[in-house]
């Protein structure tokens, strides 16, 4: 966990080969993903311009490297590099897209349409067929029980779109797990193609 509700933001990350999922923790205990993060965005910046405390809980969910810069060197080379200030507006505004998208995901498309839709975005940002997420992780991800996603995978295994092994997840039949994904996954590669087109140099547009 880098930070939690309400922490000071100290420094900006970029993720190079990491995924880090911005979560909202309920009063009960409930937690859901409103957005996450990989090698095309960065975290730490925009929930610092104001106040600097963290929105919510700030948590690796795939391991990997980053960089970070602390927010005062950020804010001051966003006021002497226009390029990069106008980079970053792109980018919240896609990462504005992304939560738009995943609020009304969750509320419309069924579990397993946005688990294939977690596993193809994991794949595009990590370029590894071979995934560290195990039933829990994915369970915490979508905001469902445990046993939903084990009832998930073990169908899409079933179709031959996935493999299982102890913690982890391997992507066998991309194209297929394409197929009965939702709307939300090509949407958000179209958004991020059009704002910042470098983002996965290595995904083909389908």
């Amino acid at each position: 966990m880098l930070y939690k509700a309400g922490d000071l933001i100290s420094f900006t990350y970029f993720p190079h080969d990491a995924i880090v999922g911005l979560i909202n923790v309920m009063e009960e205990g409930q937690s859901v993903e409103v957005a996450s993060i990989g090698r095309e965005g960065m975290f730490g910046l925009i929930s610092a311009i104001i106040s600097r405390e963290s929105f919510g809980r700030y948590q690796v969910q795939v391991p990997g490297t980053a960089s970070r810069v602390t927010i005062e060197w950020m804010q001051e080379a966003i006021r002497v590099r226009p390029k990069l200030r106008r980079l970053i507006l792109r980018y919240t505004e896609a990462l504005l897209a992304q939560t738009f998208q995943s609020i009304s995901c969750h509320a419309v498309h069924t579990v397993e349409a946005r688990c294939c839709n977690w596993i193809l975005s994991a794949r595009d940002r990590i370029d590894e067929d071979v995934l560290p997420l195990t039933h829990a992780d994915l369970a915490e991800f979508l905001g469902v029980q445990r046993s939903t996603v084990s009832t998930v995978l073990r169908a899409l295994q079933r179709q031959g779109l996935i493999a299982q092994q102890r913690g982890g997840i391997i992507v066998a039949d991309r194209s297929g797990l394409e197929d009965i994904t939702c709307e939300c996954y090509n949407r958000m590669k179209r958004v991020y193609r059009r704002l910042l087109p470098r983002s996965y140099p290595s995904v083909q547009p389908p």
